[in-house]
């Protein structure tokens, strides 16, 4: 059995894609990745616009064709007329997990009022994960470690600490993290012994 988590990453925006800027989502996450994760890992990239269709095809052939454990999009989940990632994301989903959108809200309420607005959900589909994160690289960071104080001790999980044993329940690689920087959460029954 492949133990390498393979991780999609899609940035979705009408002016990254279109070359009028530089997309900033899916560099934030590959340093993060780098910095959180202790096993075997490799990643899948995508940069698409704001267009329901595009982002409904790019996941399911992610998560299909490519066979992603877990899919990560940014951008496009706000209110806009243009921001449809929510839309194309349930579209495709299997099961909703809604507690991945409940805590990036209450996340970013730390930091910014207007996280009210944010429309992230979370979905599964055959055996990915799949999660809408915020388009900031700040943002992102935020939400997938959580809120910590001056100290580095945790205030408010971050949502990845749940990710791998959400993972291990679909039937995905068994994914290892750095504490120092996310402590992935699993009851004692789940933890595989080092080695």
């Amino acid at each position: 059995m492949n133990d390498e988590l393979l991780i999609g990453l899609v940035s979705i925006s009408d002016r990254a894609s279109s070359g009028v800027y530089e997309d900033k989502g899916i560099p934030a996450l590959r340093e993060w990745f780098g910095q959180a994760l202790s096993s075997a890992w490799r990643i899948e990239t995508r940069l698409i616009p704001d267009e329901q269709a595009a982002i409904e095809q790019t996941l399911i052939e992610l998560c299909d064709t490519v066979g992603c454990h877990l899919v990560l999009t940014t951008g496009g989940t706000g209110p806009a007329l243009r921001d449809v990632t929510p839309e194309a994301t349930l579209a495709v989903a299997h099961k909703v997990m809604p507690g991945f959108g409940e805590q990036m809200r209450q996340i970013s309420l730390n930091f910014v009022p207007t996280a009210i607005l944010s429309r992230q959900v979370g979905v599964i589909r055959g055996k990915s994960l799949i999660l809408n994160l915020p388009g900031q690289p700040k943002s992102i960071k935020e939400t997938l470690e959580g809120v910590k104080d001056a100290t580095g001790k945790q205030l408010v999980p971050g949502i990845f600490a749940a990710v791998p044993y959400c993972l291990d329940l679909i039937g995905g690689p068994y994914v290892e993290t750095r504490e120092a920087v996310v402590k992935a959460f699993r009851p004692k029954s789940a933890i595989r012994p080092a080695g």
